[in-house]
């Protein structure tokens, strides 16, 4: 990749809290032995870039892939993801996840929905009881 090609891809990473790097390959073998990482070292032939998140990895992935697509240089071969190795294929289906704020709102709705289900319930039944009463009352004073 050319150093401009290199520069887009850093400025478009510029927006999350993501870091990418292009290192030598002995140096990230060394940087990566006994230590969660190492299993991604395999995987250091040819020039190596790596992209580090922070926060979201989801996020990370997607912008990689996206500018792979653009760009046929950039090669992504593996990818390691809270300490487990993932091929390609693997971070691929990982980049057509929703964003974390988004899978948390939705982890946050399945947990609500249980919860506003039974309140409605008991809500309805609750005002059924009160119509009752109420056309009961009605009734008598009718009959009075």
């Amino acid at each position: 990749m050319t150093v401009a090609e290199l520069s887009e891809l850093r400025k478009s990473l510029r927006i999350g809290n993501f870091h990418y790097k292009v290192v030598k390959n002995t140096l990230a073998k060394k940087a990566s032995g006994d230590t969660p990482v190492s299993a991604v070292q395999d995987s250091f032939k040819g020039p190596v870039g790596i992209a580090i998140s922070y926060d979201d990895p989801v996020m990370i992935v997607k912008k990689i892939l996206e500018y792979s697509r653009n760009n046929e240089k950039l090669k992504v071969r593996s990818g390691i993801i809270e300490g487990k190795l993932c091929t390609a294929d693997e971070l691929k289906a990982v980049a057509a996840l929703p964003p974390r704020n988004v899978l948390l709102s939705m982890l946050a709705g399945a947990l609500q929905s249980p919860l506003s289900r039974l309140y409605c319930a008991i809500n309805a039944t609750v005002n059924s009881f009160i119509n009752i009463m109420n056309s009961l009352e009605d009734k008598r004073e009718v009959l009075k």
